[in-house]
């Protein structure tokens, strides 16, 4: 009777356990992460959230996301910090991955988007607001607040990250085997400081369009917005950028043996705004004298009066497209665009925490030391010396878009040989790749393909997807050499037909037609020396 028992305990116990195994995790599990203890922070949801649409905050929703548990939290490092973050947890089909999502401008907002596209595809991920909360415009909150900005520096990603394999662990029992952060522009920035400061973060990054010198960057904003504003007759406006694009087109896109409406290699292309001098009425094919200086100086960077640059200039090529321009240099008016919005609202929520400040009281050899010695301990990620990531086997992608209009590609290209310089080309090689990607806006939009799989949720195939592309190099050690990019018929719709396709070619390499076959195709084209 006995052993009978024992035999019919131990088969309902194995029958308990494989059920239990074949069931997601409960709705219980998620509960109890709320009373979970983690040092400096409070968790304050810890809810199971079924499948369907969700909205996160009002006017977010997302359609068709799978079960998930969502942790809500505060971090406070400091007196004054108020970092909020998420993690959202597959309840069931976890890949053991943590996904990282990083954040635009001046940040202030959970990139949720991010978040429902790489659950979708069984990751857990986090992303955190850098602990403020306002637009990606404004800085105003840094006034009076210099542990807020050392949040939005480097501390809030760092302390986002080690939180969420705290609770991935504690809710898995397991941490993540592998954790990955890709993100672009600011986002871009935090990637790289996360692979100079904290090497043990994350296994694999990718740095989109990185504003990692973000001093520089914001005062050549500033200087391009007074070349355009306070010399009379300077300003370009939106009507006239179709010209200047189809003029540098003309002189440089034939150079890589194809015209295409891209110009692959633009540190190539030489032509002279002064060519777009009116001879007559000025009209919108045309520029005023001051106009052409204007342009001069946004194409080759702002300069100290001793002559020395500061930071790259912008590239040819895409000028009058949308996204372009009109959006980030010149605006759609005279002080509209969003460099103008953010050269000053740096100055003035942070370098000199003075709301008042007035761009034309600006003067670049003055200023630009103030910027540097206040916030580039705080907010530059251009330490080449990647030799701590590269050592615990982390491996970094960069990438810019060369008709970028917001951060001029060249500075992409600066800071990788920068860590060549540092560390040593072979070295290198096995720890980093830089993409330069031609007719590409501000990390994506432009006339070239634009779509490689950057933001994660793509394809998974690693030869046309980037984040597949890195998980590879991690997980297998094979390093991207060449990426196919898709210029979408819909833009918005990720599964759209491709109507043009082209390898983008680890750097230095550019991408050059074979000369047969159609230019729309990527494997007619081979990666070459420019």
């Amino acid at each position: 009777m006995f052993e009978r028992t024992s035999a019919l305990r131990r088969r309902l116990v194995v029958l308990f356990s494989l059920t239990a195994s074949a069931l997601p995790l409960g709705a219980g599990t998620c509960v109890a992460l709320a009373r979970l203890t983690l040092p400096q922070t409070s968790i304050t949801t810890a809810v199971s959230v079924p499948a369907g649409d969700f909205a996160p905050v009002s006017g977010r929703l997302f359609h068709g996301l799978p079960p998930f548990c969502r942790v809500v939290g505060t971090i406070r490092p400091s007196a004054d910090s108020d970092i909020q973050f998420e993690v959202w947890m597959p309840l069931s089909g976890w890949n053991g991955k943590l996904h990282g999502a990083g954040n635009g401008g001046f940040a202030g907002d959970i990139n949720y988007a991010e978040m429902a596209v790489v659950l979708g595809h069984g990751y857990a991920a986090v992303s955190t607001d850098t602990g403020h909360k306002a637009a990606f415009i404004d800085a105003s909150w840094a006034v009076g607040h210099p542990e807020k900005v050392i949040d939005f520096g480097y501390r809030a990603i760092h302390e986002t990250a080690q939180k969420a394999k705290a609770i991935l662990g504690e809710f898995y029992g397991v941490g993540p085997k592998r954790s990955y952060f890709m993100s672009c522009s600011n986002g871009g920035r935090q990637a790289l400081m996360e692979a100079q400061r904290f090497p043990d973060d994350y296994d694999g990054i990718i740095a989109g369009a990185p504003a990692n010198f973000w001093t520089h960057l914001l005062v050549t904003a500033v200087a391009d917005s007074q070349a355009l504003l306070l010399e009379p007759g300077g300003y370009i406006p939106p009507d006239k950028l179709p010209a200047i694009q189809s003029a540098a087109l003309k002189a440089c896109d034939h150079l890589d043996g194809v015209r295409d409406g891209v110009i692959e290699n633009p540190p190539s292309c030489r032509w002279d705004p002064g060519a777009l001098l009116c001879k007559g009425v000025e009209s919108d094919g045309c520029l005023t004298a001051p106009q052409v200086t204007a342009l001069q100086e946004i194409y080759g960077g702002p300069r100290t009066s001793k002559g020395k640059q500061v930071f790259p200039g912008y590239s040819p090529g895409g000028e009058g497209e949308p996204g372009g321009w009109a959006v980030w240099i010149t605006g759609a008016a005279p002080q509209r665009s969003l460099m103008f919005q953010f050269g000053t609202e740096y100055f003035k929520g942070m370098v000199f925490a003075d709301p008042a400040w007035d761009f034309r009281a600006f003067q670049l050899d003055r200023d630009l030391p103030a910027s540097d010695q206040k916030m580039s301990p705080v907010l530059n990620s251009v330490d080449p010396d990647l030799r701590r990531f590269q050592a615990r086997g982390g491996k970094l992608i960069v990438y810019h878009g060369w008709s970028d209009a917001a951060i001029p590609a060249q500075n992409a290209v600066d800071y990788y040989q920068s860590v060549l310089s540092k560390v040593g080309a072979a070295t290198s090689g096995r720890f980093i790749r830089l993409f330069m990607v031609p007719g590409m806006q501000h990390c994506g939009g432009g006339s070239g393909p634009d779509a490689f799989g950057q933001f994660g949720g793509g394809s998974g195939d690693p030869r046309s997807d980037m984040a597949a592309a890195l998980e590879r190099w991690v997980e297998q050690g094979i390093a991207p050499e060449e990426i196919v990019a898709a210029k979408l018929k819909n833009p918005t719709d990720p599964v759209s037909r491709a109507i043009r396709t082209r390898p983008l070619c680890a750097y230095p390499l550019i991408a050059r037609w074979k000369g047969t076959g159609s230019t729309d195709e990527a494997a007619n084209f081979n990666c070459t020396k420019p």
